[in-house]
């Protein structure tokens, strides 16, 4: 977070090359190795520079990312290869998507395991809630790519993530920045480092982040006079709220202690606090007659989910659309209709003895409250033998509320999420033989305990219940040893074995929403006569128990042909848990999956050229992948239950995946900087159950690009008014990605032309789940002071104004609607620091 000059650094290309003059070749190599600022990365249980290490892994120091005005971890995949990271859309709340290398979750539920491991400061995160983690003081952000079975271990199949702070220094130094830009944009970033005794050090820093929605929600029948949509505005604005609005707080204090010269303790607490807005949304997809159908066998008529001012059903359909293909809606003048919303979250379906629990109005919020504490200990019990001790506590709460973009809802949704967690792993590393060989055995312990509760009011379904409290204790225990021996002067091999214990429990409550016990059917559930949610009454209190144990392995080798370049190639393992489906409708839905297994196959080279002026890194790979665990739409019509709702986690198939990735830093001359990067991934189904997933051999799994590129330039003019002018601007471009195992380019389906006296008419509509590719385009520019610690800058993000999804919710099929989380748009910013 401090610093102006980007850093990109990479395991497969990392680097600022400078040159320095001197006689002696080993001196002047310790000089550049000082001036290029080379990363030291812990990866392999030590400490190398990442251009030694012998695994694909991009590094980037704070300074890097101050750089380029990065202030979360999603924003670190714009210059990685391969890997995906964007915010959760609003049904899923606050957190991240993770993929990599085609593997990764976009369900944060506990019953499912990541595919990407989180960590801060080597404490793993088991969820995606609460991983979208802010930037805050980092001395270094490392992203792993490929499994990691026998390093980061736990459930790091497609690679992790780790983000590593600054430790206390003492040294008296601190900054204050502040941040105003586009919707009323207001960040504050803080640290202060003391030494409060000669071997006891204090840092303390904050974060706050405020900015406005950026997507208008709108009462329809207000912006569209004569309509038969009935008001939901309580004066006589039609802006109901915003949505894409944040507000986010958080505090760390550091203790490093040195009791002796041989130990070092040290000791955190964090706390963050978020206040948001639901993820921005709009509807791009609308059609559904907006009503649960009747039964011809007990004759019960059809329920509408909202009646209009005339007591006629009011379909869901293309005037609710604000932009796009599938819109026939007028938005009214001073509103940009793509980023325009008609969500009100009110349910105002009727109320009848089968759905009593009508109305129903939530509030718009996506809230989390996470904290934790750490304490590490290093003690160096010999020159050659050092033991390294990482214990954690976490904890967080989260809940949030979905509603779909229309006065009308056939699904509207308050989830909540909370999380406590144990950990402790215990490295014993050393050097023998000479110091040729470098050793590592520990063990790791982590016991979760998980609470999902939710309002699910399903309209399309006829259901709406309270799920939950589900509980998900779960714990995993892992011994591992990882070895490295140096052969030659040039040749190292290394190999390493991780043994795991995996168990996990999940308990499944279901009642009526005022908390009464659901009664069972006596004839068709979904009728007037019937009891209340009776269709899933046989799931409350099941209970499923998962456990597993498994072994994963890794043998790498590498050579270094010259100081300038080094080669490498390896084989490992790794795994994610099986488990039970979190989210059962009826209870022929709830069933178990496997664990899910890679064996990966990569190659590549690190080099550093023309007196270090040139870094090009080159990766490829080849993962056999089986019983891949994706979350599907689809389910088998069975048992007498209909098949939706569905929301699955299934085994689908096994598959190849090969790509390569390709990293550059080229430094031509003093003060000019270029760094790119380009990826490419081919992603092959072997065997695929398309029968019960819907999941086609063509298809690939959801936020995975074929393609990824980046490229970034900075130039640093010395010597402007006693400073230094930094310019720098970077793109970065993915090709079209799916948002779901079931990939559609294109349904079309035909569509009523009732409109509701809002719009015009539109014959039919088009349903995706494709986000299609884009480049995004950023600028910055910079002044340092040299002599007294103020920085300033202006960005511009988003330059092109490009108009992009970063997620959809897609469920055309079953509820009629598809909808978009769009990227802000064209946004300013302008920043003044203050180092002292």
């Amino acid at each position: 977070m401090i610093g102006i000059r980007g850093l990109y650094l990479s395991g497969a290309c990392v680097a600022m090359i400078a040159t320095a003059t001197t006689a002696h070749a080993q001196t002047e190599q310790a000089k550049k190795d000082v001036t290029t600022g080379e990363i030291v990365v812990t990866a392999q249980f030590r400490s190398q520079k990442l251009q030694d290490t012998p695994l694909a892994i991009t590094a980037m120091t704070g300074a890097s990312l101050a750089a380029r005005g990065q202030t979360n971890v999603a924003e670190v995949a714009a210059q990685t290869p391969n890997v995906t990271l964007t915010p959760q859309n609003a049904y899923l709340g606050p957190g991240i998507i993770a993929f990599i290398r085609g593997v990764g979750q976009t369900d944060p539920n506990f019953a499912l395991e990541p595919g990407v491991g989180m960590y801060i400061d080597d404490v793993y995160l088991p969820t995606l809630t609460g991983s979208l983690l802010d930037l805050m003081d980092l001395d270094r952000v490392e992203v792993l790519r490929g499994p990691q079975g026998t390093l980061s271990g736990r459930n790091s199949l497609g690679g992790s993530i780790k983000l590593y702070s600054v430790k206390p220094q003492g040294n008296g130094k601190g900054m204050v920045e502040g941040t105003y830009g586009s919707f009323n944009r207001i960040d504050m970033r803080a640290f202060f480092d003391l030494k409060l005794a000669d071997n006891l050090f204090l840092r303390v820093s904050g974060a706050t982040k405020n900015r406005d929605g950026y997507v208008k929600r709108l009462d329809y029948a207000k912006t569209h006079p004569g309509s038969n949509v009935p008001t939901q505005a309580t004066g006589d604005s039609p802006v109901l709220g915003t949505l894409g609005g944040t507000s986010f707080t958080a505090g760390k204090v550091a203790l490093r202690w040195q009791p002796a010269t041989n130990v070092e303790i040290n000791v955190s607490g964090d706390y963050t606090r978020q206040r948001d807005e639901p993820g921005a949304t709009v509807l791009v997809y609308g059609n559904s007659i907006a009503q649960f159908a009747g039964s011809p066998v007990s004759k019960s008529p059809a329920r509408p989910w909202l009646r209009g001012t005339n007591g006629a059903s009011i379909p869901l359909n293309c005037a609710f659309v604000t932009s796009g293909v599938n819109s026939c809606d007028t938005v009214p003048a001073g509103y940009d209709g793509r980023y325009v919303s008609y969500a009100t979250f009110f349910d105002n379906a009727a109320s009848d003895s089968q759905m009593p629990y009508k109305p129903l109005t939530l509030n718009p919020h996506s809230n989390l409250d996470n904290y934790g504490f750490a304490g590490t200990i290093d003690w160096t019990i010999a020159d050659d033998l050092a033991l390294k001790s990482i214990s954690a506590y976490r904890h967080y709460n989260s809940s949030w509320a979905f509603a779909e973009g229309a006065p009308v809802q056939p699904s509207m949704l308050e989830q909540a999420q909370a999380n406590t967690q144990w950990s402790e792993e215990i490295r014993l590393s050393g050097k023998a033989l000479n110091r040729r060989l470098d050793y590592t055995v520990g063990g790791f312990y982590f016991h979760a305990k998980g609470t999902y509760t939710g309002r699910i009011d399903l309209n399309y379904a006829g259901i709406d219940f309270l799920h939950g409290p589900d509980t998900t204790p779960a714990t995993n225990k892992a011994i591992f040893a990882n070895v490295s021996g140096k052969l030659t002067e040039a040749l190292t091999i290394t190999g390493g074995i991780r043994a795991s214990w995996d168990t996990k429990d999940y308990t499944y409550s279901r009642h009526n929403p005022d908390g009464s016990p659901i009664l069972p059917c006596t004839g068709y559930p979904f009728v007037v006569g019937q009891p209340s949610n009776c269709a899933i009454a046989a799931l409350n209190g099941l209970n499923a128990h998962f456990e597993k144990q498994r072994t994963d392995w890794r043998i790498a080798g590498d050579y270094r042909f010259s100081p300038q370049l080094m080669a490498y190639a390896q084989v490992s393992t790794g795994y994610r848990a099986g488990g039970v489906n979190p989210r059962p409708f009826y209870i022929n839905q709830a069933q178990s999956f496997q664990p899910e297994t890679i064996v990966a196959y990569e190659a590549g080279f690190k080099s550093d050229l023309f007196d270090r002026k040139l870094r090009v890194n080159v990766s490829a790979f080849y993962n056999d992948y089986k019983n891949i665990i994706l979350t599907v739409l689809n389910c088998p019509n069975t048992l007498g239950f209909p098949a939706t709702p569905c929301l699955q986690p299934k085994n689908v198939g096994s598959a190849h995946v090969k790509g390569i990735e390709v990293e550059t830093t080229i430094r031509p001359t003093a003060g000019l900087s270029i760094d790119a990067s380009v990826s490419y991934l081919d992603f092959k189904y072997t065997t695929v159950d398309t029968a019960s997933t819907g999941v086609g051999p063509n298809m690939i799994p959801p936020y995975t690009p074929q393609w990824k590129w980046n490229a970034g330039v900075q130039y640093d003019i010395p010597d402007v008014l006693k400073g230094t002018l930094s310019l720098r601007a970077d793109g970065n471009y993915q090709s079209h990605i799916y948002v779901d195992p079931t990939n559609v380019d294109s349904a079309v389906v035909s569509t009523s032309t009732t409109t509701n006296g809002g719009g015009g008419s539109l014959a039919t509509q088009v349903a995706t789940n494709k986000i299609d590719g884009y480049f995004l385009g950023n600028g910055r520019i910079t002044w340092k002071s040299a002599a007294d610690g103020w920085t300033a800058s202006v960005e511009v993000r988003n330059i092109f104004n490009k108009y992009y999804f970063t997620s959809m919710t897609a469920n055309y099929v079953s509820i009629g609607t598809v909808s978009g989380a769009p990227g802000l748009p064209r946004t300013w910013a302008v920043t003044l620091k203050k180092d002292f």
